[in-house]
Protein backbone atom coordinates (compact mmCIF):
# COMPACT_ATOMS: atom_id res chain seq x y z
CA UNK A 1 0.00 0.00 0.00
CA UNK A 2 1.06 3.43 -1.26
CA UNK A 3 2.66 5.19 2.02
CA UNK A 4 0.74 8.55 2.84
CA UNK A 5 1.64 11.45 5.48
CA UNK A 6 -1.89 13.49 6.42
CA UNK A 7 -1.51 17.12 5.82
CA UNK A 8 0.20 19.34 8.67
CA UNK A 9 -2.77 21.02 10.37
CA UNK A 10 -3.36 24.01 13.15
CA UNK A 11 -6.20 24.80 15.19
CA UNK A 12 -8.37 27.62 14.33
CA UNK A 13 -10.19 28.63 17.87
CA UNK A 14 -14.26 28.99 18.17
CA UNK A 15 -15.71 31.99 18.29
CA UNK A 16 -17.66 34.90 16.40
CA UNK A 17 -16.01 37.09 14.29
CA UNK A 18 -17.35 39.39 11.25
CA UNK A 19 -17.79 37.72 8.24
CA UNK A 20 -17.83 39.85 4.91
CA UNK A 21 -16.75 43.18 3.65
CA UNK A 22 -18.61 46.40 3.47
CA UNK A 23 -15.40 47.69 0.36
CA UNK A 24 -15.84 44.62 -1.31
CA UNK A 25 -18.38 43.44 -4.05
CA UNK A 26 -21.76 42.89 -3.39
CA UNK A 27 -21.96 39.01 -3.04
CA UNK A 28 -19.38 40.56 0.37
CA UNK A 29 -22.40 42.19 1.90
CA UNK A 30 -23.66 42.59 4.39
CA UNK A 31 -20.97 42.27 6.38
CA UNK A 32 -22.67 40.04 9.32
CA UNK A 33 -21.22 38.58 12.97
CA UNK A 34 -20.78 34.30 12.55
CA UNK A 35 -19.82 31.77 15.00
CA UNK A 36 -17.71 28.83 14.10
CA UNK A 37 -16.86 26.02 16.38
CA UNK A 38 -13.19 24.97 16.81
CA UNK A 39 -11.20 22.88 14.04
CA UNK A 40 -8.26 21.98 12.28
CA UNK A 41 -7.24 23.45 9.04
CA UNK A 42 -4.38 22.45 6.95
CA UNK A 43 -1.18 25.06 7.17
CA UNK A 44 -0.81 23.97 3.79
CA UNK A 45 -2.49 23.59 0.57
CA UNK A 46 -2.33 20.34 -0.08
CA UNK A 47 0.69 19.34 -1.92
CA UNK A 48 1.98 17.50 -5.25
CA UNK A 49 3.53 14.66 -2.82
CA UNK A 50 0.70 14.16 -0.26
CA UNK A 51 -1.89 13.72 -3.49
CA UNK A 52 0.69 11.30 -5.30
CA UNK A 53 -0.48 9.11 -2.62
CA UNK A 54 -4.10 9.15 -3.13
CA UNK A 55 -3.17 8.70 -6.82
CA UNK A 56 -1.37 5.63 -6.71
CA UNK A 57 -3.50 3.92 -3.50
CA UNK A 58 -6.83 4.45 -5.33
CA UNK A 59 -5.43 4.54 -8.99
CA UNK A 60 -7.63 8.12 -9.48
CA UNK A 61 -6.32 9.39 -12.95
CA UNK A 62 -4.11 12.39 -12.70
CA UNK A 63 -5.46 16.39 -13.31
CA UNK A 64 -4.01 18.45 -16.11
CA UNK A 65 -0.72 18.94 -15.66
CA UNK A 66 0.34 16.37 -13.65
CA UNK A 67 3.26 15.69 -15.71
CA UNK A 68 4.33 19.56 -16.56
CA UNK A 69 7.61 20.66 -15.12
CA UNK A 70 6.28 23.52 -14.18
CA UNK A 71 3.37 22.10 -12.03
CA UNK A 72 5.01 18.96 -10.80
CA UNK A 73 7.69 19.11 -8.49
CA UNK A 74 6.36 17.72 -4.75
CA UNK A 75 6.40 20.90 -2.80
CA UNK A 76 3.80 22.74 -5.30
CA UNK A 77 0.17 22.69 -4.35
CA UNK A 78 -1.43 20.24 -6.59
CA UNK A 79 -3.69 22.05 -9.13
CA UNK A 80 -6.22 21.78 -11.69
CA UNK A 81 -8.23 19.45 -9.54
CA UNK A 82 -11.93 19.07 -9.63
CA UNK A 83 -14.22 20.00 -6.50
CA UNK A 84 -14.95 16.29 -7.04
CA UNK A 85 -11.78 15.37 -6.77
CA UNK A 86 -10.86 17.24 -4.24
CA UNK A 87 -13.82 15.82 -2.09
CA UNK A 88 -12.75 12.15 -3.07
CA UNK A 89 -9.20 13.15 -1.57
CA UNK A 90 -10.31 13.86 1.77
CA UNK A 91 -12.66 10.42 1.69
CA UNK A 92 -9.41 8.62 1.19
CA UNK A 93 -7.50 10.44 3.36
CA UNK A 94 -10.08 9.85 5.91
CA UNK A 95 -10.62 6.04 5.51
CA UNK A 96 -7.00 5.67 5.42
CA UNK A 97 -6.04 7.88 8.78
CA UNK A 98 -9.17 7.14 10.68
CA UNK A 99 -9.43 11.16 11.30
CA UNK A 100 -12.69 12.78 9.51
CA UNK A 101 -11.41 15.08 6.87
CA UNK A 102 -13.59 17.41 4.43
CA UNK A 103 -13.02 20.58 2.83
CA UNK A 104 -13.49 23.56 5.16
CA UNK A 105 -16.86 25.78 4.64
CA UNK A 106 -16.81 29.58 3.18
CA UNK A 107 -16.94 30.98 7.21
CA UNK A 108 -14.13 28.81 8.64
CA UNK A 109 -11.82 29.26 5.53
CA UNK A 110 -12.53 33.62 6.17
CA UNK A 111 -12.08 32.46 9.83
CA UNK A 112 -9.10 31.42 9.49
CA UNK A 113 -7.75 33.81 6.93
CA UNK A 114 -8.35 36.84 9.47
CA UNK A 115 -6.65 35.25 12.25
CA UNK A 116 -8.63 37.48 14.81
CA UNK A 117 -7.95 40.42 12.97
CA UNK A 118 -11.93 41.75 12.47
CA UNK A 119 -12.32 44.12 9.32
CA UNK A 120 -8.72 43.24 7.62
CA UNK A 121 -8.34 43.64 3.97
CA UNK A 122 -5.71 41.29 3.67
CA UNK A 123 -4.13 38.09 5.74
CA UNK A 124 -1.82 40.68 7.06
CA UNK A 125 -3.36 44.18 7.69
CA UNK A 126 -4.62 46.79 5.30
CA UNK A 127 -1.38 47.60 3.37
CA UNK A 128 -1.79 47.15 -0.40
CA UNK A 129 -0.16 44.30 -1.69
CA UNK A 130 2.57 46.74 -3.80
CA UNK A 131 3.78 47.84 -0.64
CA UNK A 132 3.89 44.59 1.19
CA UNK A 133 7.39 43.67 1.14
CA UNK A 134 6.55 39.48 1.36
CA UNK A 135 3.90 39.64 -0.91
CA UNK A 136 6.40 41.76 -3.56
CA UNK A 137 9.07 38.79 -2.57
CA UNK A 138 7.46 36.27 -3.54
CA UNK A 139 5.17 37.16 -6.67
CA UNK A 140 6.22 41.08 -7.81
CA UNK A 141 8.26 39.30 -10.69
CA UNK A 142 7.15 37.19 -13.70
CA UNK A 143 5.32 34.60 -12.72
CA UNK A 144 4.52 31.74 -14.79
CA UNK A 145 2.96 28.69 -12.38
CA UNK A 146 2.26 28.02 -9.20
CA UNK A 147 5.38 27.96 -6.03
CA UNK A 148 6.14 25.77 -3.94
CA UNK A 149 4.04 26.09 -0.21
CA UNK A 150 5.16 27.38 2.81
CA UNK A 151 7.81 30.06 1.17
CA UNK A 152 6.13 33.20 2.92
CA UNK A 153 4.80 34.37 6.17
CA UNK A 154 2.19 32.44 7.91
CA UNK A 155 -0.61 34.64 9.06
CA UNK A 156 -1.28 34.93 13.02
CA UNK A 157 -2.63 31.08 13.11
CA UNK A 158 0.12 29.71 11.34
CA UNK A 159 -1.30 29.24 8.28
CA UNK A 160 0.45 29.91 4.95
CA UNK A 161 -1.09 31.34 1.64
CA UNK A 162 -4.79 31.79 2.76
CA UNK A 163 -5.15 34.15 -0.33
CA UNK A 164 -2.33 33.22 -2.80
CA UNK A 165 -0.94 30.87 -5.12
CA UNK A 166 -4.32 28.93 -5.61
CA UNK A 167 -7.91 29.50 -5.75
CA UNK A 168 -9.33 27.06 -2.83
CA UNK A 169 -12.55 24.85 -2.78
CA UNK A 170 -14.51 25.50 -0.25
CA UNK A 171 -17.39 23.13 0.66
CA UNK A 172 -20.54 25.50 0.13
CA UNK A 173 -22.58 26.01 -2.93
CA UNK A 174 -21.89 29.59 -3.99
CA UNK A 175 -25.12 31.72 -4.00
CA UNK A 176 -24.22 35.53 -4.66
CA UNK A 177 -26.84 36.81 -1.47
CA UNK A 178 -25.90 34.24 0.69
CA UNK A 179 -25.05 36.79 3.08
CA UNK A 180 -28.76 38.17 3.72
CA UNK A 181 -29.91 34.55 4.89
CA UNK A 182 -27.12 33.07 6.34
CA UNK A 183 -27.67 31.66 9.64
CA UNK A 184 -25.39 32.94 12.43
CA UNK A 185 -24.09 29.77 13.72
CA UNK A 186 -21.83 27.58 11.37
CA UNK A 187 -23.63 28.58 7.97
CA UNK A 188 -22.73 25.81 5.35
CA UNK A 189 -23.85 27.69 2.35
CA UNK A 190 -27.42 27.02 0.61
CA UNK A 191 -29.14 23.49 -0.44
CA UNK A 192 -27.80 23.73 -3.83
CA UNK A 193 -26.36 25.49 -7.00
CA UNK A 194 -24.68 25.28 -10.08
CA UNK A 195 -21.62 26.54 -8.72
CA UNK A 196 -19.00 25.81 -5.83
CA UNK A 197 -17.49 29.01 -3.54
CA UNK A 198 -14.38 29.15 -3.45
CA UNK A 199 -11.86 30.96 -2.06
CA UNK A 200 -7.91 32.96 -2.36
CA UNK A 201 -5.99 34.36 -4.81
CA UNK A 202 -4.08 33.00 -8.24
CA UNK A 203 -0.60 32.73 -9.30
CA UNK A 204 -2.43 33.98 -12.92
CA UNK A 205 -4.17 36.94 -11.55
CA UNK A 206 -2.73 40.16 -12.10
CA UNK A 207 -3.26 40.74 -8.75
CA UNK A 208 -1.66 37.57 -6.90
CA UNK A 209 -3.55 37.47 -3.72
CA UNK A 210 -7.05 37.72 -2.64
CA UNK A 211 -8.91 39.94 0.30
CA UNK A 212 -9.80 37.51 3.04
CA UNK A 213 -13.28 38.48 2.12
CA UNK A 214 -13.39 38.23 -1.00
CA UNK A 215 -15.64 34.97 -2.77
CA UNK A 216 -15.28 33.14 -6.00
CA UNK A 217 -17.00 30.31 -7.51
CA UNK A 218 -16.71 28.02 -10.54
CA UNK A 219 -18.67 24.63 -11.52
CA UNK A 220 -17.30 21.51 -9.39
CA UNK A 221 -16.19 19.82 -12.31
CA UNK A 222 -14.10 21.78 -13.74
CA UNK A 223 -10.36 21.62 -13.53
CA UNK A 224 -8.44 25.04 -13.49
CA UNK A 225 -4.40 25.32 -13.15
CA UNK A 226 -4.99 27.88 -10.52
CA UNK A 227 -7.31 25.81 -8.10
CA UNK A 228 -6.22 23.35 -5.53
CA UNK A 229 -7.48 22.83 -2.05
CA UNK A 230 -6.46 22.55 1.47
CA UNK A 231 -8.09 20.31 3.93
CA UNK A 232 -10.31 20.72 7.56
CA UNK A 233 -10.45 18.47 10.43
CA UNK A 234 -13.20 18.59 13.06
CA UNK A 235 -12.37 19.59 16.37
CA UNK A 236 -9.97 21.83 18.06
Amino acid sequence: MPRFAEPECAPVPAGYFLMGCDRGRDEERPVHRVWVDGFQLGINPVRNQEYRAFLESTGHPPPPFWNDPAFNHPEQPVAAVSWFEAVKYCEWLSNSSGRHYRLPTEAEWERAARAGREGALYVWGDEPPHEHRDHVSRWGGEVKATLPVGGGEPNGWGFYELGENVHEWCADWFQRDYYSVSPERNPRGPAGGERRASRGGSWRHHIRVSRCAARSSIPPHFQYADYGFRVARDGS
